[in-house]
Parts: C-alpha cells; structure tokens; sequence
C-alpha cells in the first residue's frame, strides 16, 4: 500500500474517531442537551446574563422541529461539499490536461506538410 494512502485512511480514522468516542463515552449525558448547538449555548448564556434581553431579528423561517433544522443543515454541508469537491476535480483535470495541451501544435495536422498558396493561385 503506498505511504500516501495509509496516511489518507489514518486521517479517516481519526476523523471517526472524534466523531464517535463522545457519543460512545458518554459525554455530557448530564445535560438536557449534551451536543447542543453554538446557537443554542449563546441563546442560552444572553438569557442567564440579560433575562431582558430583546433580538434584534427574527428568523426568516423557523422549522416545526429540531430534526427538520438538523435536516436542513445538513441538506447544506451536502450541497456545499459537493461544491467544493467539484471545484477540485474540475482544477485537478484542468491540471492534469494542461502538459498534454502544450504538447499538441497549434497549426491543424499536415499544415505544415501543405505548400503556402499565392494569392494569384498559382
């Protein structure tokens, strides 16, 4: 196995890794909400600082529950990640064609074999 794909699969591993060992250990089982949100921690911690505190705005829209936000948030990473993985194919295959692009001539083949026509057409 080449050195650059066992990295990739440590990296993998890892990344797993992050992701699982909370859940699997236990972390934050004391809280209503173990793996709350940021916007729902900030929300929280202007509550316990200002009780009256105003928003400035509301939501645009506000799903009828947590499962279709989480859903739609991760419709988002989706999309985006698809994005993004496209722009790196379409750069790697720009960059893979580009040697084999300056290797072809620029004049049509057997254009050069063909001997200049006058403008008399002689």
């Amino acid at each position: 196995m080449k050195r650059s794909t066992k990295i990739n699969l440590l990296i993998v591993l890892a990344v797993v890794l992050l992701a699982a060992l909370p859940v699997v250990f236990g972390m934050g089982d004391h809280k209503d909400e173990p793996f709350a949100g940021s916007d729902t921690r900030a929300e929280t911690a202007i509550t316990e600082n200002d009780p009256d505190y105003e928003p400035w705005f509301s939501p645009l829209y506000e799903p009828p529950s947590g499962e279709i936000e989480s859903g739609l948030f991760a419709l988002q990473a989706a999309l985006g990640a698809g994005v993004v993985g496209y722009m790196f194919g379409v750069k790697r295959t720009r960059r893979r064609l580009a040697p084999e692009a300056a290797d072809t001539p620029d004049e049509p083949a057997g254009a050069a074999d063909e001997a200049p026509v006058s403008a008399s057409g002689r």
